[in-house]
């Protein structure tokens, strides 16, 4: 699958070393977030890119919820569990999680739909920011830290009418962001397509943290700092 260039595998064990995690990252979800560049002090595996092995591995059902507990590191060696049931976990070889996984109802293994699913789910989750996030945070009037700017992918969850899919797609609904303090809980609601026609619907979570009154031409900056490594990369 398409996803082989992104991870190794040795049977149950899983391992994404940053090379593979930030050309996936640049790749196939168009985000060019510095905390997905390989020399970054920061660096942490793409949420979307556990996401996405979730699905190749166990199918794709109606019904699906994934929580984030951590940040994934160059070569973790995760454990993905066989046969799982409906409720499992994705730890690492000390038992440490880093995704809760929820899922209901019919499934397909179709390796073309989940694959098709995948790419517009990732490019979609990808361009959270500038392209949402901002106009969000000029709305509430605050703004990540430039110095140290942090947006956690904490939640997504997804729903589907019916798995009779041909052509599946996402496309952005309605996005929301609440602030408390200098804690922001951003939610991006998105519709399900196959091809014109809704099938669904989902909603990605993400928490930002340091939020400080929003400074037009700090923000404008990170745009522009953003946009630069995205024609760079």
């Amino acid at each position: 699958m398409f996803l082989d260039p992104f991870h190794s595998s040795n049977e149950n064990l899983i391992s994404i070393s940053a090379e593979q995690a930030s050309s996936f990252a640049k790749s196939v979800s168009n985000d060019f977030n510095p905390i997905h560049d390989v020399d970054s002090k920061r660096f942490c595996v793409p949420g979307d890119l556990l996401f996405a092995l979730v699905l190749q591995r166990y199918g794709l059902s109606k019904k699906m919820s994934f929580n984030f507990s951590g940040m994934v590191q160059a070569d973790t060696q995760l454990v993905f569990p066989h046969n799982p049931g409906n409720e499992f976990e994705i730890l690492d070889s000390r038992g440490k999680c880093y995704l809760q996984v929820s899922r209901n109802g019919e499934s397909t293994d179709d390796l073309a739909v989940i694959e098709q699913l995948i790419k517009r789910y990732v490019f979609f989750s990808g361009q959270n920011f500038p392209y949402i996030l901002q106009p969000l945070m000029e709305q509430k009037n605050v703004m990540i830290n430039p110095q140290r700017p942090l947006a956690i992918y904490h939640a997504m969850s997804l729903q589907f009418d019916t798995l009779n899919l041909n052509e599946p797609g996402v496309e952005l609904a309605e996005t929301s962001l609440e602030v408390n303090g200098k804690r922001g809980d951003g939610e991006f609601n998105f519709r399900l397509m196959n091809g014109e026609q809704v099938v669904g619907c989902g909603v990605k979570k993400i928490i930002l943290s340091g939020l400080r009154e929003y400074e037009k031409e700090a923000m404008d900056k990170m745009v522009a700092d953003y946009l630069r490594w995205a024609s760079q990369s």
